[in-house]
């Protein structure tokens, strides 16, 4: 049954579309084709370019994560996977014209917007995303403009996960060690002129229940010229519960409390690190011009078991001075087009008979790139057996269709030729500084290099 079912399916040549070219797309498109060779896949992109978050939300001093970009390569130069650049959905096509043209629509396209704090004053100066800040260190076209003010001492992070680790990192990192990186010009220019001396990292909960790694971790205690510096009362208890942690858990809190002992190599640093636990931002200080000025927080004291408190606030409160503040508490998806089948609750995708989802749009933004790859194998392997199963589906046009479509309004389409064109002068551009690349920051720089223009 199963064999009559794919020599029915694979007759018609099964036509299925990706949107969002990140790692859960291209891992997603692998195993397609691993269940259905003969199988096309287009795979649809809002920039010019390829590899979303590896790309533009890796770290520039994480090469090493963005070497699974080899792969992704590999499966991009595959007869069978077609690349198209610079066509937005929701905007150049719908939904609708996709699902009319391809017998499965798989959704990748992840999570653009960041969670607000929603406290007083959160819209003054100086307060700004730390998905934006990362997007405008990483030359994401849509924050290569983003105001940035590092004329000042202290900076705090509201947030203790990787992305608030990445930031912190970044501003307390020497240029001279950024500049070998692909990090761009305009970011490195206005980090060398950087007074930040001193960066906060501010969490609700304690040191047990921090969401930063311990690979993120250790890199911030082994910066050249940075001290740690935790405040000593804040770790009381964590010796005494290392016993009943889980191995990763009782390594960080090991590594938490080692780190807390004074550094005799650290003694002569000028850069300080202060992470500070169970605090919960409640307000915005802002000075006369209207910049932020320090933030204002509850005092909490947790409930519950060690592995999953509550931070229950207190009536006391503490003013952590600043002249910049990011917001890092997670990102969330969006629904671009009023046919996707959006649950605004979870701010994910719930799949339907034609249309699926995979990594941060299925799952929500959580996990690492291990994780977004299991998900998007597990979406890949139900996509492929439903097709099988389909033996009555009819043919489809395929890429045929939405291209008419883009191409009538006027709008450039990028092949994966147009993004080799572009990543070979992105290498020839940073070779001449050093560097392993120097992005574009503008989808019509890239447009202009990618041979449309």
């Amino acid at each position: 049954m199963i064999r009559h079912a794919y020599s029915s399916i694979s007759q018609l040549k099964p036509q299925v579309c990706i949107v969002g070219s990140g790692p859960a797309g291209f891992y997603c498109a692998h195993q397609i084709l691993k269940v259905l060779p003969s199988c096309t896949v287009d795979i649809y992109e809002r920039l010019p370019v390829p590899f979303g978050l590896v790309r533009y939300g890796v770290a520039p001093d994480h090469p090493e994560v963005k070497n699974v970009i080899n792969t992704f390569t590999k499966i991009g130069e595959d007869p069978r996977v077609n690349f198209y650049g610079n066509i937005c959905l929701g905007q150049d096509v719908c939904l609708g014209d996709l699902k009319q043209a391809y017998h499965a629509v798989v959704l990748c396209y992840g999570a653009d917007n960041d969670r607000k704090l929603n406290i007083p004053n959160e819209n003054g100066g100086n307060i700004v995303s730390a998905r934006s800040f990362v997007g405008w260190y990483n030359g994401l076209p849509q924050d290569a403009n983003l105001q940035v003010n590092l004329d000042c001492e202290e900076a705090t992070l509201l947030g203790q996960g990787n992305v608030a680790m990445d930031v912190a990192r970044i501003l307390l990192t020497s240029v001279d060690e950024l500049k070998s990186t692909d990090i761009t010009e305009h970011s490195l220019e206005a980090l060398s002129r950087s007074r930040i001396k001193c960066v906060h990292l501010i969490g609700r909960r304690g040191p047990l229940q921090v969401a930063f790694t311990i690979k993120e971790f250790r890199e911030m205690i082994k910066l050249n010229n940075v001290r740690t510096e935790f405040r000593t009362e804040q770790l009381a208890g964590v010796n005494e519960a290392l016993a009943d942690l889980q191995r990763p858990r009782k390594r960080l809190s090991e590594l938490i409390l080692k780190s807390a002992s004074p550094d005799e190599n650290k003694s002569n640093a000028s850069k300080y690190f202060r992470p500070i636990f169970l605090r919960s931002p409640k307000e915005f200080q802002l000075d006369g011009s209207g910049h932020v000025s320090g933030v204002q927080c509850a005092v909490n004291k947790l409930e519950g078991p060690v592995e999953k408190p509550n931070a229950v606030e207190t009536e006391r409160r503490e003013l952590i001075p600043c002249g910049i503040a990011f917001r890092s508490i997670g990102y969330q998806s969006v629904c671009v087009d009023p046919a996707v089948p959006f649950d605004e609750k979870s701010c994910t995708v719930v799949p339907t008979e034609d249309v699926y989802s995979a990594g941060w749009l299925a799952t929500g933004p959580v996990g690492v790139i291990l994780s977004t790859m299991s998900s998007a194998f597990e979406v890949g392997q139900r996509i492929g057996q439903d097709l099988m199963s389909n033996s009555g589906a009819a043919a489809k046009p395929g890429s045929g269709h939405v291209l008419n479509i883009v191409k009538n309004k006027g709008i450039p389409i990028v092949s994966w030729e147009g993004w080799k064109a572009i990543d070979a002068e992105e290498t020839r551009l940073g070779k001449l500084k050093g560097k392993p690349r120097e992005k574009f920051v503008s989808v019509e720089q890239m447009l202009s290099v990618s041979g449309i223009r």
